[in-house]
């Protein structure tokens, strides 16, 4: 993928946060990470992302919640919210849809089609 997004991990396994940091880097976009809810909420208002990759199971504030606040803060860009989660079961996905939640993914994510979902998502918002 050749053009550059700014994208936010937000993941308090630092191993998969490591992980999907450095295969979004490799390929060539910018990544932060936040390891839990409130840092994730904070991040989205301090440096608005272009996607969240967002962990439904984090400390101190659940993603869903994290969806939540994300949503509800003014301006003018409105990040892709994508669940990459261990949590599959109907009432999540439904959960997800009713936070803000843009897609809902999960673990283990095919790289190929992350990538796949990233290169579509930016050719709709250039």
């Amino acid at each position: 993928m050749s053009t550059r997004m700014r994208g936010l991990v937000v993941e308090d396994n630092t191993n998969a946060a490591a992980s999907m940091m450095s295969f979004l880097r490799l390929a060539g976009h910018e990544v932060e990470v936040a390891p839990d809810g409130p840092s994730a909420v904070e991040a989205v208002r301090d440096r608005p992302p272009d996607v969240v990759l967002l962990d439904l199971g984090l400390p101190r504030m659940d993603g869903w919640e994290v969806a939540r606040r994300v949503r509800e803060q003014p301006g003018p860009k409105r990040p892709l919210l994508v669940a990459v989660t261990g949590r599959g079961a109907e009432g999540d996905h439904r959960r997800s849809e009713e936070a803000g939640i843009d897609l809902h993914l999960t673990k283990p994510v095919d790289a190929a089609g992350l990538q796949w979902l990233l290169s579509r998502f930016h050719s709709v918002i250039s």
